[in-house]
């Protein structure tokens, strides 16, 4: 399954770059890393993930080209989703997924609002190694090991596309940006949802958005004051469908989803660091709480 989910990322690699690829150069890296124990601490649902972005194009000038294809975005993502017991889950209860994405996607602006769009393939089962790697963590950290395993939701591979449309607006010191989303494929549904900002914020930057919580991370670096910056977020989603949940499953999704979020980065002249916190309304038919997600990004500037 790992040389399939490689052989697709190289065709996506190759069908979406420019001819002057040769002109092309790394811009930046992002990357986002979120786990429930840094937030509700405990081990379930949307228990842990894990996305680093590269960046390319011709060059940065602190805003998006006017066309598509100027700056791609190359996101490889792992993330694991389980039921709320390892060993004993009760009934109704999601089952457990460990996944790998690579996502292809475009940053551009029109009309002054900022798009980006893209083609990826998720692959699931345990032909993704997670759920062995998932078992190894917890033994080497004495933590009960994941006995549900092979009730886990069989190796695919599930192509996907998303879109998002966003217009950056500023009230004074406050960065203010509302977007709509959509996604379809491992998961359909539309979103809509509104970011602030305040504090040293990060100007010309390029911002990207996590998948699992929402959260935005720094892809090409701006310049900011040195400080604390501060986020806030909401959306909302109507869900049509999940591979995560499949019909099959036992569990059905819940047609509507909710995000809240809040985080605080900190810059300095050589180190920053991001903290955030986000909560996620139930996301199938018999959830009995909603959960909360904790996220963490360090930076180093040369």
């Amino acid at each position: 399954m790992l040389k399939a989910l490689g052989v697709v990322a190289l065709a996506a690699l190759i069908l979406v770059s420019p001819a002057q690829a040769q002109e092309r150069r790394t811009l930046g890296y992002g990357r986002l890393f979120t786990n429930d124990h840094l937030g509700d601490g405990d081990d379930r649902w949307r228990t842990g993930s894990y996305a680093i972005s590269l960046l390319r194009g011709r060059a940065w000038k602190g805003g998006l080209p006017e066309r598509p294809f100027e700056i791609m975005e190359y996101r490889f993502g792992s993330a694991i989703i389980a039921p709320s017991s390892l060993r004993t889950p009760p009934d109704p209860d999601r089952r457990y997924a460990g996944t790998l994405s690579f996502l292809a996607q475009t940053h551009y602006r029109s009309g002054g609002v900022e798009t980006s769009f893209g083609l990826g393939v998720a692959a699931v089962g345990p032909g993704t190694g997670i759920g062995a790697l998932h078992t190894r963590l917890h033994k080497l950290l004495s933590a009960p090991r994941p006995t549900i395993l092979g009730d886990q939701l069989g190796n695919a591979l599930i192509p996907f596309v998303t879109v998002e449309l966003g217009r950056q607006m500023e009230l004074g010191g406050l960065g203010l940006r509302p977007f709509v989303a959509a996604r379809a494929g491992d998961e359909s549904l539309v979103r809509a949802g509104i970011d602030l900002e305040f504090g040293a914020r990060e100007r010309g930057a390029l911002w990207l958005r996590d998948d699992t919580t929402g959260q935005r991370y720094v892809g090409i670096s701006g310049n900011s004051d040195l400080g604390l910056s501060f986020q806030l977020g909401a959306d909302v989603a109507r869900v049509w469908g999940s591979a995560w949940l499949p019909e099959a499953g036992g569990v059905a999704a819940e047609p509507w989803r909710q995000r809240l979020r809040a985080g605080v980065a900190w810059r300095g002249p050589r180190f920053g660091v991001f903290y955030g916190v986000t909560w996620l309304s139930p996301e199938f038919v018999g959830q009995p709480e909603a959960q909360l997600l904790g996220s963490l990004r360090f930076r180093m500037n040369f």
